[in-house]
This record gives C-alpha cells, structure tokens and sequence, in this order.
C-alpha cells in the first residue's frame, strides 16, 4: 500500500500553488495525498485577488474524516489564514501525533497577503512548537524573528531564534539569497547549496515543503531529504509551465521523470 500523507492550506483557483502543488507533488512522487483546505483564494498567475477563509469548524470537520480513515505518515501545514484555524490544527496534530512540516506561508510568491497579522503570534505559540521541522523563506524567517536575513550568519541566527520556539528544526531557504539552504537541528547546522535556475517559479515553495513532507514519510534523514526537496523543486522550476500572464507555475511532473512536450521552458 502507497503511503499516505496529508497537506492543510488554501486552494490556489490558477492552479499552480497550494494544495494543489501539494497534491501533485505526492502524486509525481507515488504517494497518496489526502487535503483538508484552510481557505479559498480567487488567485491566478498575476497574484491573489480575494481569500475567503473557511470556519475553523469545517477544517477540523475535514480533518477528523482524513484520520477517522487514513493512517497518516506525515503531514504538511501551508496556508492557514486565521489565528482560529492556527489554534484548531495545532490542537488535531498534537492530538493525533502525526508529524509535521511546518511551511509558514504569510504571502504568495506573485503578491497578496495569506496570513492574518494576528494569526503569526498564534503560529509561534500553537503550532511551531510541534513541528518536525519549519521551512521559512528570507521574508517569513524575519517575520517570524525580526532578524533580516541578508546572509548565512543572519539566517543561522534566525534559524536558533525559530529552534527556541520548540520545533525539531528550521530550514531557512536561500532562494532569495544565494541559494544555499541554511538546516539547523539542535545544534548541528549544515548549508545545502543549490544553484540558480531559470523559469517561473509560483508554486515552488509549497512544492519544496511537500517534496520534503514526502522524502521524510519515506523514511529520509532530515538532511537526505531537505537535500532530495531541493533537487525535485529546481527541476520543477527548471519545467515551469508557459500558462497565465503572470509567473509561471511549475511542473512537479517535469521533476518527477521527463518534461512534457510543449510545456517545457527552455533554457
């Protein structure tokens, strides 16, 4: 039997990010996902227009069906809109134990805000403290710290400001640096280097974080599998999709075995 995994955030209507990322990503990866949705964006390629944030009712309603059922061997935490829907699934995965990748999504890659102000304080009270491990861009490692990340010393002391809220571990992403992933777990800190490709990128954070959830359910070392993510999502961005006229979204299928014709960007 495949394995199964669980993503909770927000439905992206372009189709490029999101739990529908997610969801591609574990399928490409011969997994089996399952969604519990936080909220609706009305949200193509140029940004995200409207979000409509569910009650946090319905999501642990979706939830509960999802374990009721499935034996979840990891999950993922994306977009979750309200300090209400923080407090809601922080309170299921601590009762159910499953771990967790914590993707703490505040704005879209092509511009709109997915996180109420007041929900980041819940993030960092409620949630954080479960994860395995968080995985924080430059902007959501300072938002979460007040540090600006401009370099590896400022990402590692992020990354130990993060680690004392109680998660396992942080990976503070380089994507907007140099492109060298900074892990710190404990006391250990290792730098991932990757290299800059081209192509459209919307999409690519929720995409690394599932490929990470993934790689962890099969079993990975952390470090093997922050590795493992890093490669899927830059071929992913190196397959990025010429759709929309905005950013380009990309293409789990192109990381995960050969590109589809005629949606490839060439390069």
């Amino acid at each position: 039997m495949p394995q199964v995994v669980l993503t909770i955030g927000g439905s992206d209507s372009g189709g490029g990010a999101g739990i529908q990322a997610d969801l591609k990503t574990f399928s490409v990866l011969g997994l089996h996902g399952t969604c519990a949705v936080t909220a609706i964006t009305a949200q193509n390629t140029l940004g995200v227009q409207r979000v409509y944030g569910l009650e946090p009712e319905i999501v642990v309603e979706q939830l509960k069906s999802i374990t009721d059922d499935f034996s979840i061997s990891f999950a993922k935490t994306g977009m979750l809109h309200s300090a209400e829907i923080v407090t809601a699934v922080a309170h299921h995965l601590r009762m159910t134990e499953i771990p967790f990748v914590l993707d703490p999504v505040i704005e879209a890659e092509a511009g709109g805000r997915l996180l109420r102000p007041e929900a980041l304080e819940a993030l960092k009270a409620y949630l954080i403290p479960l994860a395995r491990v968080v995985t924080p861009n430059i902007f959501e490692a300072q938002a979460l710290t007040g540090i600006e990340v401009r370099d590896r010393d400022s990402a590692q002391l992020a990354a130990q400001k993060i680690l004392q809220l109680g998660p396992k571990a942080v990976i503070v992403k380089g994507g907007h640096l140099d492109c060298t992933d900074l892990l710190a777990e404990g006391e250990e800190i290792i730098l991932l280097p990757g290299e800059r490709v081209a192509g459209g990128n919307h999409g690519v954070g929720c995409t690394y974080s599932a490929a990470l959830t993934t790689f962890l359910a099969l079993g990975s070392p952390l470090k093997d599998a922050a590795r493992q993510a890093k490669k899927f999502a830059e071929r992913a961005l190196l397959g990025s999709m010429r759709v929309g006229k905005g950013v380009g979204p990309v293409s789990q299928a192109a990381a995960g075995g050969k590109p589809l014709p005629g949606f490839v960007r060439k390069i």
